[in-house]
């Protein structure tokens, strides 16, 4: 029923469209058979934003995987590096809570792992809303940093990386087996920030899950209880990402092509220093404008993704 009532609103804006642009010919044949400008004039407006309305429509059909219409789960992990890392990592948590505010989703940080001097090593945060997975899915690998460190009292040019991890957070219509026996629950203090309660009693819940060695862990909640329900639904995340992963290493073997290893390919590189441009490697997508992308102006490389993965097939044909 749920897949069902997905499809009647989807072709429904689309019948809601085709039924705009009927009226709009009728009542553009009528304005013309009684010469009526200011009616022209209201019809050439309506047809702008249809046509807007359009745009917007083709562009959704290009978020079309079995998953795109999911929330998501963003984990940001700072790579090697230190301190200028971590800060990168914290940097990149702004721009999306900035974008995810900007494009109306509902961000929720839940685990975060401060860094030893500034920024975090690590952080998880959900994105809610329709198509948040469909966006962020074009995030997902390593991203570069070169700047002017701010840490470094020589102020000498310093290249950080850190890897951002997304995945559909698959709730609980997918099933992915976890055997009470395959996990370990640990509970502790949360750390950093979260007032008194949060200080004085082990909230915080850790789940290993030991046949993968995959961790979740969540400490935002203000019940041990709510953390273990947020870890868990990171875990089932994780384990869902793991066999499609798996399942991808396996098509490309048959297919012959290169799987690489580790964290993943660098998808972008944001550049600060000595010129200003962020580029993103996939596409060749890049503007002059860091500043609004660290912002969260980061539909222009959204788009440029989605566009270059509907293009592929039809070019490797």
């Amino acid at each position: 029923m749920q897949k069902l009532n997905r499809l009647k609103e989807e072709t429904g804006v689309w019948l809601d469209l085709a039924k705009r642009v009927g009226d709009l010919v009728s009542l553009l044949a009528l304005a013309r058979e009684e010469e009526d400008e200011g009616m022209a004039e209201e019809i050439t407006a309506e047809v702008e934003r249809a046509y807007a309305d359009l745009e917007r429509l083709e562009f959704r059909l290009m978020l079309s995987g079995p998953y795109d219409r999911r929330d998501a789960l963003v984990s940001i992990y700072a790579g090697a590096g230190g301190t200028e890392s971590q800060d990168w990592a914290s940097m990149l948590l702004r721009m999306y809570l900035r974008w995810a505010e900007q494009s109306g989703y509902q961000a929720e940080i839940l685990d975060t792992t401060p860094g030893e001097e500034a920024g975090v090593k690590s952080v998880t945060l959900s994105v809610a809303g329709q198509y948040a997975y469909g966006y962020l899915r074009s995030e997902k690998g390593v991203h570069r940093l070169v700047r002017l460190s701010p840490f470094d009292s020589a102020h000498r040019r310093h290249t950080s990386f850190a890897l951002v991890e997304v995945m559909p957070d698959i709730e609980d219509d997918i099933e992915i087996e976890i055997k009470p026996d395959d996990i370990r629950v640990d509970v502790f203090r949360a750390a950093g920030a979260g007032g008194q309660h949060m200080q004085k009693n082990a909230t915080a819940v850790r789940i290993t899950h030991e046949p993968t060695a995959i961790v979740a862990t969540c400490q935002n909640e203000r019940s041990q209880a709510q953390n273990r329900v947020m870890a868990m639904r990171v875990l089932r995340a994780r384990l869902f990402a793991l066999e499609e992963a798996k399942q991808e290493q396996q098509l490309a073997k048959i297919k012959g092509e290169h799987v690489s290893a580790g964290w993943g390919n660098q998808i972008r590189s944001y550049v600060l220093h000595p010129y200003r441009m962020v580029k993103d490697l996939r596409t060749d997508y890049e503007t002059g404008n860091t500043e609004a992308v660290l912002n969260g102006d980061l539909d222009g490389f959204m788009h440029a993704y989605l566009e270059s993965t509907m293009a592929e097939p039809a070019g490797k044909a």
